[in-house]
């Protein structure tokens, strides 16, 4: 028996198909995972018997989402629609809170731009959010997207409609992924993709997950929330208390930095009413 090291790349029902080099492997898990209530999960590196194509081993993890279902992610492109569906600045903000908790890196995608009459307010949103530390990209700037997949594990996420698909498309047309029309009565897209699967894409792997409808902050606290909102933690030493929340606080740094305007109003007003949930 030769027992062999390889990626999972896609899960269809009880089937797995495991990468190794550049030759895949439909494999079953052992019972054994069951009985430790442990799930093979895309993005898994595992040991396989090549001989009888069973997944032997789950080797150890470095990060995990729960929605979408992955692992040993090293980025997350988040696709933000700027019409529709409109803007929505929580959704960005809580899926960068969550990815950040991750130790994930995440990288924001802007589409839709053409269709905005006036642009001055989302060109301030790419400039804050630049500011802060976060690669900002609009989805027609292909070249330089195409740089960012080498030797990275990546995962597309975002608004339904938001155009993850027809941007992978637009990188590759190989790929040939499924896109769906915009609902206008609901402002978002139809969910196209049925599972999570891994591709070959510009050296590195990348997954078009499916669209989710609801998204939490599972396993987090709020200090958790609050320590991942990336910019308080450059003045929250000048808070009065060491434990300051941002709240009801006083004598708190955060609250005059959104004062002033360093601190963009938006963000801070999500922080408030993520932790207040």
């Amino acid at each position: 028996m030769t027992n062999i090291q390889g990626k999972i790349v896609k899960i269809i029902s009880n089937d797995y198909t495991v990468l190794v080099d550049d030759k895949k492997y439909i494999c079953k898990a052992r019972g054994k995972f069951r009985n430790m209530n442990i799930s093979p999960l895309v993005g898994d590196n595992v040991i396989i018997d090549e001989k009888n194509h069973y997944i032997l081993e789950i080797l150890p993890r470095k990060n995990e989402l729960v929605r979408p279902t992955l692992s040993n992610i090293d980025q997350v492109i988040i696709m933000v629609s700027v019409k529709h569906p409109d803007l929505d600045l929580n959704l960005l903000d809580k899926l960068l809170v969550i990815i950040e908790y991750n130790n994930i890196l995440p990288i924001i995608c802007l589409s839709k731009l053409d269709l905005l009459e006036d642009t001055k307010e989302v060109k301030e949103v790419i400039d804050y959010y630049k500011k802060i530390g976060y690669q900002v990209y609009i989805n027609d700037e292909i070249d330089k997207l195409k740089k960012i997949f080498k030797n990275k594990i990546s995962v597309f996420t975002g608004q339904s409609g938001s155009g993850k698909s027809t941007l992978l498309n637009k990188l590759d047309n190989n790929l040939n992924i499924e896109t769906g029309e915009i609902s206008l009565a609901l402002g978002r897209g139809r969910h196209t993709t049925r599972h999570v699967e891994l591709l070959d894409l510009f050296g590195g792997l990348v997954a078009d997950t499916p669209g989710f409808s609801s998204i939490s902050f599972i396993g987090m606290t709020n200090s958790d929330i609050r320590d991942n909102f990336i910019e308080f933690n450059e003045y929250r030493d000048k808070c009065e208390y060491s434990d300051c929340m941002h709240n009801n606080e006083k004598s708190c740094e955060i609250k005059n930095k959104v004062e002033d305007n360093t601190i963009m109003a938006s963000r801070y007003n999500n922080y408030i009413k993520f932790i207040s949930k």
